[in-house]
């Protein structure tokens, strides 16, 4: 693992077979729990449907059901806790790493803040053809998904 402005990611950038950061400027300060809170309040239209149809269709290639988002509330994660369907590798006050790994792909998403500055850093790497072929739509609906959910925050 390596880190870019001491945000890790699962391998360097230019081994990655996907990477996005994301920053806004928050309206007002907030810990990581808050910030992700915020942003899972309301669902986004179709997210719920897209989760479906994910779970459907990877299913049938072995991987895990996970469901979407729970959208409850959570004040407090330890290492090795669960955060909806992501492990919680690492806990600070500014910084959160979720990961969710199998045999198709490894994915790492932090939180970080610095300041008022929040971010969202996701990095993948994939492990065989099913997991490239999952990250083709999964990386273009990703970027909006972080981008529509991140403007609640500002």
């Amino acid at each position: 693992m390596v880190a870019i402005n001491d945000v890790p990611l699962l391998a360097p950038e230019g081994q990655l077979d996907y990477h996005h950061v994301q920053t806004t400027m928050l309206a007002q300060e907030m810990t990581l729990l808050q910030a992700w809170a915020k942003m899972q309040e309301r669902p986004l239209p179709l997210l719920g449907l897209a989760f479906k149809v994910r779970d459907g269709i990877s299913s049938l290639f072995g991987v895990k059901k996970i469901g979407g988002f729970a959208r409850k509330p959570v004040t407090e994660v330890a290492v090795g806790d669960k955060l909806d369907f992501f492990l919680v590798e690492d806990v600070r006050p500014d910084l959160l790493v979720l990961t969710e790994r199998d045999r198709h792909l490894d994915v790492m998403t932090c939180l970080s803040t610095d300041g008022r500055a929040f971010s969202v850093t996701s990095s993948v790497k994939v492990h065989n053809a099913f997991g490239r072929l999952y990250m083709l739509p999964v990386g273009i609906a990703h970027r909006l998904i972080v981008s529509r959910m991140m403007a609640r925050l500002a």
